[in-house]
């Protein structure tokens, strides 16, 4: 049977893939995204940004599953915030979640998440496929209380744009354009792609109420 491996400590990726009928194998690649962003030339667009650190996390796990290698795919996924032309990642502190959300209340930016999937067949990997989703989403004005309380969570200190979808933040988010799970980090329309790229049938994976 074919494994799911996911190159991503995401708690959120998780859930929407267990979501989906499948229960992936979880390996975090701990890969340094401002060191592979910077590494790219200057005029890298923004997808193609979010597409490398995809394969970057992708391919450090492709080399380090070996009991899994006879037969699963690696999926790496990366997402950024555009806005004002300029990819915004994890704020990481209080301090650059508050400037990111006083930036974006009550404007709309771009949710950018890159897919790379890598299948291997007898510990080699015979097929890669990446590509990138895009979603617009409309920011609400928070008031400056539940700002503060949000901020005071932890919750946006971790997640690109600092804001989440599925968690506190969704309270925040008028609307969306687009797919979903995307904005949560990985989007099941766009992995399904990938996967009959790389020659697996998402209904392959899914597992079956005796496999848990």
């Amino acid at each position: 049977m074919t494994e799911l491996v996911l190159a991503s400590a995401s708690p959120a990726r998780r859930t929407v893939l267990r979501s989906a009928g499948i229960e992936p194998i979880v390996r975090v690649s701990d890969v340094d995204e401002d060191a592979v962003a910077a590494a790219l030339p200057a005029d890298t667009p923004p997808q193609g940004v979010v597409v490398a650190l995809a394969e970057a996390k992708a391919a450090v796990i492709a080399a380090t599953v070996p009991e899994f290698a006879d037969d699963c795919v690696v999926v790496g996924c990366d997402s950024m915030l555009l806005i004002d032309g300029m990819l915004q990642g994890k704020p990481h502190t209080p301090e650059v979640a508050r400037a990111r959300w006083n930036a974006m209340a009550g404007r709309s930016a771009e949710l950018i998440t890159g897919h790379c999937v890598l299948r291997l067949l007898d510990g080699a990997v015979t097929a890669e496929a990446v590509d990138c989703s895009s979603t617009t989403i409309h920011f609400a004005e928070p008031e400056p209380e539940a700002l503060d309380a949000y901020i005071a969570t932890g919750e946006p200190l971790q997640v690109a744009g600092a804001f989440t979808l599925d968690g506190l933040g969704g309270w925040f988010v008028d609307r969306i354009d687009g797919d979903p799970s995307s904005v949560i980090g990985i989007g099941l329309p766009l992995l399904r792609r990938l996967l009959d790229d790389v020659g697996v049938g998402v209904a392959d994976l899914w597992r079956q109420p005796s496999d848990h």
